[in-house]
């Protein structure tokens, strides 16, 4: 039995709806579907757009600005050949209760009404996800959600369930970031003991590096979940980077398509120890698995003479960005100095932030640097191949690229290399062309 997931994309016209109904009654076993709301077409905006643009206005105005989503549901509905009436009585509710309606209940009516739809069009059950995912105090409850989703899906042969949202203790519509689509699905699949996962979207899988700037990439076969959260937290956006939690725990695999090119094979994600274990095999057995890259970090070099020898040193470094609320990404460090690496800010958090360590620790110097970008080589091939990070800096060296940084994880499927802003696309091509990813 398999869980399915399909994306805005695969929703956003009544031509892809009903490419998504053949996908899915050419295998019955197809039985558990997660749909997103409607995305862009043409020069139609994403549903999920209008509906934010819905829950910030007045509420006055809310109904009619509803009247744009209405009408591009009527449009899909009158395509798949269910009339642009099918959804009325939906509609109505929803436009009675939007003067009031919270942001979260008004932007997840896309999912809503996109899964009513589908259900309506493959004759499958309606199972509502704020009857089964739930959040406690705004955080998702997975210990909750997992129970409940076994006993819903437990009691239909076949459903559609709206992603993207469900529902706190007292009732009230809670949403997961954008994206979190993926994540219903794999709620989905772990309650319904799926064989597999399949996520369907608008590209042929994950690719080895970013196809925007090095064109030649390919599409990777094979990713375990532990490359999969290092790429996905690197900028690969296929796939919402928390999706694979809920699916690794009972071992499931996800298999990224695309609804629009039946002929490729997309990525299957697997667990590490079956990639390891010889269970899945590679089309090629390279060290690295794929490169990506993000842009626009900020670092903080700090150094001071005896810094290994001044027990506390990094703790009270690291509190002035926790008392500022700056995330940390990295922190290499020396003897006597160490980098932190963090996402942008503005000028006077930055500034906060540099009074705040010079009042904690004294340093002898510390300086700012605000055009980094970060680089992740990935792949498990590296554990056995000694010298990829001499390759990496030789290659950057080579192509008259500064490193700023260099950074591997103690997991040894990653090295983290730093850059500028304006040599990030050099480096992506660079390092790509060295490991022929």
């Amino acid at each position: 039995m398999k869980a399915v997931k399909f994306g805005g994309t695969s929703m956003s016209t009544a031509e892809a709806v009903l490419e998504v109904k053949r996908i899915i009654e050419s295998d019955p076993s197809r039985r558990f579907v997660v749909v997103s709301a409607p995305g862009k077409a043409a020069s139609e905006n994403k549903v999920t757009d209008m509906l934010i643009e819905v829950a910030a206005s007045k509420a006055d105005v809310r109904v009619e600005l509803f009247a744009a989503v209405r009408a591009r549901f009527a449009k899909i509905l009158d395509g798949i050949g269910l009339g642009g009436n099918a959804l009325d009585a939906e509609f109505e509710k929803i436009e009675s209760e939007l003067p009031s309606a919270s942001y979260d209940y008004t932007v997840s009516r896309g999912e809503y009404l996109t899964a009513i739809m589908l259900a309506k069009l493959l004759d499958y059950e309606f199972a509502d996800a704020a009857e089964f995912v739930k959040f406690e105090r705004g955080a998702y409850d997975d210990v909750h959600t997992e129970k409940l989703c076994a006993t819903a899906l437990g009691k239909c042969r076949r459903a559609v369930v709206p992603g993207f949202y469900g529902s706190d203790e007292n009732g009230n519509i809670v949403t997961f970031s954008r994206g979190g689509s993926d994540v219903t699905g794999a709620i989905v699949a772990r309650a319904a003991g799926a064989s597999v996962y399949e996520n369907y979207t608008d590209v042929d899988g994950f690719m080895t590096c970013d196809p925007r700037i090095v064109p030649h990439a390919s599409v990777i076969d094979i990713l375990t979940y532990r490359e999969l959260r290092e790429l996905a937290y690197m900028g690969a956006n296929v796939l919402h980077p928390e999706s694979i939690f809920p699916v690794r725990k009972a071992n499931i695999p996800i298999h990224v398509l695309n609804t629009f090119n039946g002929s490729a094979h997309g990525t299957m994600i697997v667990p590490t120890e079956d990639l390891l274990g010889g269970k899945y095999r590679r089309n090629k057995k390279m060290p690295i698995t794929a490169i990506a890259g993000r842009q626009h970090f900020f670092s903080l070099y700090i150094e001071k003479s005896m810094m290994n020898s001044e027990v506390g040193f990094m703790r009270k470094v690291l509190s002035s960005f926790e008392r500022l609320g700056v995330s940390v990404e990295h922190v290499p460090s020396g003897i006597d100095s160490m980098t932190v690496v963090f996402s942008a800010v503005d000028g006077e958090t930055c500034n906060a932030l540099i009074d705040d360590i010079k009042k904690e620790v004294d340093p002898d110097h510390i300086s700012l640097t605000t055009d980094m970008s970060l680089i992740a080589i990935v792949g498990h091939g590296m554990r056995s191949r000694p010298g990829t990070a001499a390759r990496a800096i030789m290659r950057l060296s080579n192509a008259e690229i500064n490193l700023r940084m260099i950074d591997q994880g103690a997991s040894e499927i990653n090295i983290i290399l730093g850059v500028s802003d304006d040599d990030f696309a050099r480096a992506l091509i660079a390092l790509n062309g060295e490991f022929e990813v």
